[in-house]
């Protein structure tokens, strides 16, 4: 699977356009910086792409924030994500914090995966006119595209269950073909703490520039973590699931919606 970068065009594009503003679109952006610092509610859509080698992470989010300062300098709310994940050549670990906190650990390894998830979360932004800060985290949704991959499991002591072909149920250890198992991905997803955690969550932080009266610039970083469950279980770890994580560079455009 090729990871394309066409989705760059359009943020590099607005990147230039100041350049090419007019006198009067100047004045245009200082009316934006007095819409940004008034009272009420504020929001917008981000369309964006976190990337690295081989991944990458596009995502549409809605949000909406309340000032909590009267200067309207710091702001909190929530957000609506949806995200798609694309990869190959990944290696997906051990994920419950029962089985990582005694090192016992094993791999499934993907050729390509890909996985669609929607989430609610929080987020915080720190306004100084055109130029904000923020940080935005995933809290609880569901994965609901994705479909089902083959992986390699690679476990010193793992075993799953199969009927035999007198209907005994025998326990076949993950070795030669029987090592290809089939994955879907990890439905519900929730942020907790560390290993306790489940499902696909992004966490980011980053920087806005609004380069026009209704369009941003962000620019940041992302934490990226999917997870997996086997079709056929590792009886003796008890476990099916199995997590990646990844840290991913991120670039957006900002539609602001200020105030209303």
């Amino acid at each position: 699977m090729k990871i394309t970068y066409s989705c760059w065009v359009l943020p590099l594009l607005v990147a230039l356009l100041p350049y090419t503003v007019s006198k009067g679109q100047d004045q245009s952006v200082r009316k934006q910086k007095k819409i940004t610092l008034q009272s009420g509610l504020n929001g917008g859509f981000d369309l964006g792409v976190g990337f690295q080698s081989k991944v990458n992470n596009p995502s549409s989010t809605y949000f909406e924030l309340k000032s909590l300062t009267r200067s309207n300098t710091l702001f909190v709310g929530w957000t609506a994500r949806i995200s798609s994940f694309y990869g190959q050549d990944l290696d997906y670990k051990t994920a419950p914090a029962r089985l990582t906190s005694k090192r016992e650990i094993d791999t499934v390894h993907f050729s390509r995966l890909a996985q669609t998830s929607f989430n609610l979360g929080v987020r915080a932004e720190w306004y100084l006119g055109r130029l904000q800060f923020g940080a935005s985290v995933d809290l609880l949704g569901i994965t609901f595209l994705g479909r089902p991959q083959v992986g390699q499991v690679y476990s010193a002591t793992g075993l799953f269950n199969r009927l035999d072909a007198l209907g005994q149920t025998r326990q076949i250890p993950f070795q030669g073909s029987d090592a290809f198992q089939a994955a879907s991905p990890t439905r519900l997803n929730v942020k907790l703490w560390g290993d306790h955690e489940r499902g696909m969550l992004t966490t980011d932080v980053y920087a806005r520039l609004y380069v026009l009266s209704n369009v941003g610039l962000k620019l940041g970083y992302q934490w990226l973590s999917t997870e997996v469950t086997l079709m056929n279980q590792d009886v003796v770890a008890n476990n099916a699931r199995f997590r990646n994580r990844l840290g991913l560079a991120y670039v957006a455009v900002t539609f602001p919606i200020n105030p209303w």
